[in-house]
């Protein structure tokens, strides 16, 4: 009697839920652990099938499971447990482990469901999954602000890389610039000092007239020179900086040729003849005027620069379906093949130029006009059989 009475004690005071119900499923008894955790008293429950206290589907299922535990002898929970739904008196579910054992008797078997609450538990995994969630979002925008940021960095590395490198190289073209400027600027400057000093001598002698005519184009000359090398620097420095504008406007291609034709001719060399020709009905084609002229009088200019006298310049122009090329051919002395790779590339000269005046950097200047006007330049040339320039627009 008093271990009946301390089992009694035991099952009362458990903090767990205890229910037993016999072979066909109802409820024999009940402590008031689990009458507190499903919210009934003794009476609502002790006598009723214990699916009373499961929700759908295994309220509708529990007598299956009993019946064919006793069939087969197959355990599903019985000395196994797992965790399942229960259904408290005011319709709310919640989760719990439940551990069942079965229990002889003399006449019969009852079995014995050991209830643990998991709603803390549950509660406390989905908060914990929560925080991971937070968590996982935060380290992802994290680490897309970082991906950003570094993203950022490359890209103020790079360009701080590309304003060095153009500072290197600008700093390079300086140097290289008043080395050039110190050599090319010396004979035109020298040649200006002695024909100014012979012809303040010759002007006492007036049968002197052709030697100061002489010596008056030699500083005409000088000064042309100096002038075109001055031009080249200042266009070269529009487009370092990026000043240069592009105005693209519908032009008369023919009558800006016949005008450059006619500017250069004289300053053509003895007996040196340019040869200007348009193919094509139309005339008319959207170029950038300034920038077309200055390209083709550099073309030009060196094609009377680098042949000699009783030549050739052909200077033909074409408009046709496929666009508009130009091109200038001369039959002066001729790029050198190993020179032909550095052509475009400023400050140049070919080493066959021997003292043939120049800054090196008309071509380079010439390139870039063409691309800014979304044009492509190309040439051929021939040791002593000349050079011909083609520029093509579409």
């Amino acid at each position: 009697m008093e271990s009946g009475r301390l089992l009694a004690a035991i099952i009362d005071h458990a903090i767990d839920g205890i229910i037993t119900i016999d072979n066909r499923g109802n409820i024999e008894s009940i402590n008031p652990a689990a009458l507190e955790l499903f919210g009934y008293h003794s009476e609502e429950v002790i006598g009723h099938n214990v699916s009373m206290l499961m929700p759908e589907p295994d309220r509708g299922n529990h007598d299956t499971y009993i019946h064919n535990y006793q069939t087969t002898g197959h355990k599903k929970i019985i000395g196994i447990g797992r965790e399942v739904m229960g259904l408290k008196k005011s319709g709310e579910t919640f989760p719990f482990r439940l551990a069942v054992s079965e229990v002889w008797l003399k006449d019969k078997n009852i079995f014995t469901g050991f209830i643990h609450d998991l709603t803390r538990e549950k509660a406390a995994e989905d908060m914990l999954r929560q925080h991971a969630v937070e968590l996982e979002n935060k380290v992802s925008e994290r680490t897309s602000d970082l991906i950003s940021l570094v993203s950022e960095l490359e890209k103020a590395k790079a360009e701080v890389s590309k304003s060095l490198e153009k500072e290197i190289e600008l700093s390079q073209l300086k140097s290289r610039f008043v080395s050039m400027a110190s050599h090319e600027f010396r004979t035109p400057l020298s040649s200006v000092q002695l024909s100014a000093s012979l012809i303040e001598k010759y002007a006492d002698r007036p049968d002197d007239k052709v030697n100061i005519i002489k010596h008056t184009n030699r500083i005409k000359g000088a000064v042309q020179l100096l002038t075109s090398i001055l031009n080249d620097f200042l266009s070269l420095e529009k487009l370092e900086t990026g000043i240069v504008v592009l105005n693209k406007q519908y032009i008369n291609l023919v009558e800006l040729a016949e005008e450059i034709t006619e500017e250069m001719q004289l300053i053509c060399k003895k007996n040196q003849h340019i040869v200007y020709q348009h193919t094509g009905e139309i005339g008319h084609f959207t170029l950038d005027s300034n920038l077309l002229k200055n390209a083709l009088v550099n073309l030009i200019s060196n094609a009377i620069k680098y042949s000699g006298e009783d030549t050739l310049i052909e200077f033909t122009t074409c408009i046709d379906e496929e666009g508009c090329s130009i091109s200038v051919k001369d039959n002066g002395i001729g790029i050198p093949e190993e020179d032909q790779v550095h052509l475009f590339e400023p400050f140049f000269r070919a080493h066959n130029t021997g003292n043939i005046p120049g800054t090196g950097l008309g071509l380079n200047i010439v390139k870039r006009y063409i691309e800014l006007m979304e044009g492509q330049m190309e040439f051929e040339s021939e040791v002593h059989k000349g050079t011909s320039f083609r520029v093509s627009f579409r």
